[in-house]
C-alpha cells in the first residue's frame, strides 16, 4: 500500500505559476507510475500528466507546453510545475500512484485545491 500526500495548491492569477508536490510513503518500491489528475466542480476527474518509473511522461492536450511533471526519487516525491495558468485550470488536483505486486493497485492522495483568477 502507498500513501500519498499532496501540497502546494493555492491561488494564482491568470498567467502565474504554482508547483504541486506529492510525497509517497509505504510500499514505494512497487510504484510503476505516478500522475496528477484534476476535478473541477460539476465535471469528471481528468488526467493531467503522468510519469513512469522510466521517466516517460504523458500530458493532457490542455496542459501541454504549460505544465511539467517530474520526480525526485531520493525524496519519493513527484512534482507538477504549472506555468501560464488559466482560470480553466481551477480544480482540485489529485496525486495518483499505480503499484504492482502481483496485481495492479491504484492509490490516491486527498487532493489539493488550485484556484486561478482572471
Amino acid at each position: 500500500q502507498v500513501q500519498l500526500v499532496e501540497s502546494g495548491g493555492g491561488w494564482a492569477q491568470a498567467g502565474g505559476s504554482l508547483r504541486l508536490s506529492c510525497a509517497a510513503s509505504g510500499s514505494i518500491y512497487s510504484i510503476t507510475a505516478m500522475g496528477w489528475y484534476r476535478q473541477a466542480p460539476g465535471k469528471q476527474r481528468e488526467l493531467v500528466a503522468t510519469i513512469t518509473r522510466r521517466d516517460n511522461t504523458n500530458y493532457a492536450d490542455s496542459v501541454k507546453g504549460r505544465f511539467t511533471i517530474s520526480r525526485d526519487n531520493g525524496k519519493n516525491t513527484v512534482y507538477l510545475q504549472m506555468n501560464s495558468l488559466k482560470p480553466e485550470d481551477t480544480a482540485v488536483y489529485y496525486c495518483n500512484a499505480a503499484t504492482y505486486s502481483g496485481s495492479t493497485r491504484i492509490s490516491w492522495g486527498q487532493g489539493t485545491q488550485v484556484t486561478v483568477s482572471s
